[in-house]
């Protein structure tokens, strides 16, 4: 569990870090963008050697960090020390094209909104406090040798006051853009992780509940052992002693006791076996036909299966526990011909799919089942049968032995309109095939 939460957490870490190399991209063509503008349309003589070879820094810094963001294990500092080099090198631009009379040190919002969405607070903080020192530092450069040293300016004061106020306007609305674009883009795709992460958690739960499920079975099945083979010694010895003598009504209970007994061993086996199989039995392949056949055998009612199949799809490989795969399959057509009634027929559609998957589609006709009913479809001891017709757990290890497999497990149902279920299994590759 541990392991699958935090390949999750580094490839969300991965995720935040290529969302920041995308916004690179776009901020260092907006500064090209704006030292040309600039450069041909205002009387502004900016020391453009110095700015090429701060913007050539910042594309080599942006290619080497997209190359590492691909394999990196991305923490919250690494995260943090990224957007705090953002910072400066938009502090040193700023420094180059104006000081901190250029409108466009509006961007430095940029820069806070992403560390509110992308870093915890305290890195949060941190990176607004660097911000405001970057700002700052921008006065402190002007109060030293005069404003916009770097920048000669042709223009009069009035030119300079519209010029600057059209370049506020500009510069606000690229950081709106950036803001809203980008920060809806991240929220979206750390929603996405966070979606994985429950998944991982919830995998790992029914794993841990499948682990469970074997040690108390196998446990009960051990300690109930004993008494339950004492009450069939003692019931066979009082059904024989008072066969003579007895009535018909005790006989009735005698035997009724002995039927219940064998039925407690059998439901024991059945948990042992089923919880256990999954955890213990090797892996091995064989062709879709091999499984549906096992999967039919010995199921009663099987006429009334009507199969339907894409060409060719009965040869394709599985690997997996055999008997659980059959005994999962037949699970499935065992639920949808009970629901469909003793005259009903089923339908149990075979593909493959465009993901490399095999795709099983068990369909019956019979009531359906309602929306609270279908949320709790594949808890452990949750039925819809009668009382000693199911114990709730197929479902459950059918959807265990998917994700086990690397597979999925799908149902779908509306009242009256019967229910569906899905198993997808990976198909076998040739090196596993020969492996298994």
């Amino acid at each position: 569990m541990a392991g699958d939460q935090g390949d999750a957490l580094a490839r969300g870490g991965r995720l935040k870090l290529s969302w920041l190399v995308q916004l690179h991209w776009w901020a260092i063509l907006g500064q090209v963008l704006m030292v040309g503008l600039a450069e041909l349309w205002t009387e502004f003589d900016l020391p453009i050697p110095n700015i090429m070879a701060l913007l050539t820094a910042e594309v080599i810094g942006n290619l080497v960090l997209r190359s590492w963001a691909h394999t990196a294990h991305v923490t919250e500092s690494m995260m943090a020390t990224v957007m705090v080099l953002d910072a400066a090198f938009l502090t040193l631009l700023l420094d180059l094209t104006g000081g901190a009379s250029n409108p466009y040190s509006t961007l430095y919002l940029v820069n806070v909104a992403l560390a509110a969405v992308l870093l915890p607070g305290r890195w949060s903080w941190v990176l607004m406090a660097v911000t405001l020192l970057g700002f700052a530092a921008l006065f402190v450069h002007e109060w030293l040798g005069g404003p916009a040293q770097h920048v000669r300016f042709g223009m009069s004061p009035e030119q300079l006051l519209v010029a600057h106020v059209r370049a506020s306007w500009v510069a606000l609305a690229l950081a709106a853009v950036f803001i809203v674009y980008f920060v809806r883009r991240v929220a979206l795709a750390l929603a996405d992780r966070e979606r994985e992460l429950q998944q991982t958690r919830a995998q790992a739960d029914r794993r841990e509940k499948l682990a469970s499920l074997a040690t108390l079975a196998a446990g009960a099945a051990h300690e109930l052992s004993t008494p339950l083979s004492t009450i069939t010694v003692v019931a066979r010895e009082l059904q024989r002693n008072l066969a003579a003598t007895a009535s018909e009504g005790v006989a009735r209970d005698l035997k009724l006791i002995r039927d219940q007994v064998g039925r407690c061993r059998e439901i024991l086996d059945r948990m042992a076996g089923h919880a256990g199989e999954q955890v213990g039995e090797p892996l091995r392949s064989q062709t879709v036909a091999e499984w549906v056949a096992a999967a039919l055998d010995g199921l009663q009612g099987k006429e009334r299966v009507v199969q339907e199949g894409a060409p060719g799809i009965e040869a394709v490989p599985l690997v997996g526990p055999p008997r659980a795969l059959a005994d999962a399959l037949r699970g499935l057509l065992k639920n949808a011909l009970h629901a469909s009634g003793p005259e009903g027929t089923v339908t149990m559609r075979l593909e493959s799919t465009a993901a490399g998957l095999v795709r099983v589609s068990v369909i019956d006709r019979g009531c359906g089942m309602s929306p609270e009913v279908l949320a709790r479809v594949g808890e452990p001891f949750f039925t819809t049968k009668g009382p000693g017709e199911g114990m709730g757990l197929g479902l459950f290890l059918t959807r265990a032995l998917a994700e086990q497999l690397c597979g999925q497990f799908h149902i779908t149902s509306s009242p009256e309109q019967g229910t569906e279920a899905r198993l997808e299994l990976p198909a076998a590759r040739a090196d596993e095939r020969s492996n298994a």
